[in-house]
């Protein structure tokens, strides 16, 4: 990317910006405070909500067991001031101005924290009873769908998709899951690892549909590219997300190939004073060698801290902290909890520690003699342990680690 022309020393920023109001956004606001910020600063969101943790949107807001997701923060005693219900429409960074429906904000410091969008399904747009499931407006009309136990058709077996298909089955709901590849998480996981993953649908009462491309929806129906039309009081659309990084057209920052800000091991974007953080921006990772963009919360949690300590230390002339986290996330689909640590792309050899048709067993990639990245279905110590294996490189023994007796940090060289 450009060089970054943020440089050490410069003056003391008296006004941050954090453009997003969810956890990366939330995390960066308090962060700021942690640190000693003693600065303005100004939370913007578009939602109108009380700020919110999303993970339980799919599993206790839906199902009714819980109203709401707000985060326990008190942001006006942390001197937070939050402008809620306001939308970001673009940035000026030589006038070092955000412009938001309300107005232009300036700032000294601006960080993006915008997040991701879900991927629409093409043709559904207006069409009754096609839902999304991402933020909390989204789940609040998608409650009294599953109260009414309607017939539901899933659109991608993803991540969500499987956590929704749960919860809707949770509810009594008729659940249908269609997915265009062969397999449930074929852009995540690989072939071998996925394939036990099918059968929990059949085991929850839900039908997959592999290879199965959508044609059309038609309210009450799926149509599907062989013909095939699936009765649908509601239709729940699961195939993805996208950095939410339109809004930047024409402010000169620059993009990666999946639209998402392209930010430094620092977490600053190529616009001076502007960072970047969340599900929107990508990082290069030395730990894996390839630039990292991750979708998921923990990422969410963990870069605000590296951007507020190289807000609050670049004035004094502190060497920038670098961001280069073992990437992790969880989910918990059908009576099952999964965890995922680290990036698997790069590796060479994969073990397998118990059967993966029982209800706990590990995956875990090694390059080398290194673990690098691990799956772990109901095994939440493998996790653990293994967390701390790949932060810290420690040489593995295959043998001992396939092996699921054994603990993990006791399979090393």
């Amino acid at each position: 990317m450009s060089e970054q022309t943020q440089e050490p020393g410069s003056s003391a920023p008296r006004r941050v910006v954090v453009a997003g109001a969810g956890m990366a956004g939330v995390q960066t606001a308090v962060a700021l405070r942690e640190q000693g910020f003693t600065g303005t600063v100004i939370l913007i969101g578009a939602e109108p909500h009380q700020p919110y943790d999303r993970p339980p949107l799919s599993k206790a807001v839906l199902l009714g067991k819980a109203e709401g997701s707000a985060f326990d923060v008190d942001f006006e005693a942390l001197g937070i001031e939050l402008r809620l219900g306001c939308e970001v429409r673009g940035l000026r960074p030589g006038d070092h101005e955000l412009d938001t429906e309300d107005g232009p904000v300036p700032y000294d410091v601006l960080v993006v924290a915008t997040g991701a969008e879900p991927i629409r399904l093409p043709g559904a747009e207006g069409v009754p009873g096609v839902h999304l499931l991402r933020t909390l407006d989204d789940a609040e009309r998608l409650r009294p769908v599953l109260a009414r136990r309607q017939d539901i058709v899933v659109v991608g077996a993803g991540w969500i998709g499987a956590e929704f298909a749960t919860a809707a089955r949770e509810a009594g709901c008729a659940v249908t899951v269609v997915e265009a590849a062969e397999r449930p998480l074929a852009g995540a996981l690989p072939a071998e690892v996925a394939a036990p993953m099918a059968g929990w649908y059949a085991d929850a009462g839900a039908v997959l549909r592999t290879h199965a491309r959508v044609e059309r929806v038609e309210p009450g129906a799926v149509v599907l590219d062989d013909g095939s039309r699936l009765p649908a009081g509601a239709v729940v659309v699961g195939i993805g997300a996208r950095p939410a990084t339109a809004w930047l057209s024409g402010s000169g920052i620059e993009l990666g190939t999946h639209d998402e800000i392209v930010a430094d091991q620092h977490l600053r974007s190529s616009a001076p004073d502007v960072y970047a953080v969340g599900d929107c921006a990508s990082f290069p990772s030395g730990r894996y060698g390839e630039r990292l963009l991750v979708h998921h919360w923990d990422n969410a949690l963990q870069g605000p801290r590296t951007v507020a300590v190289n807000i609050v230390g670049r004035a004094s002339g502190e060497t920038p902290a670098v961001y280069d986290p073992v990437p992790y996330f969880w989910s918990e689909q059908f009576g099952r909890f999964v965890q995922y640590a680290g990036h698997h792309a790069a590796a060479d050899t994969i073990l397998w520690r118990g059967d993966p048709a029982g209800p706990a067993w590990t995956v875990c990639w090694l390059r080398g003699d290194r673990l690098v990245a691990l799956l772990a279905v109901g095994r939440p110590r493998d996790l653990a342990q293994g967390r701390r294996l790949i932060e810290s490189g420690t040489p593995m023994n295959p043998a001992l680690l396939a092996d699921p007796a054994r603990p993990l940090k006791a399979a090393t060289a």
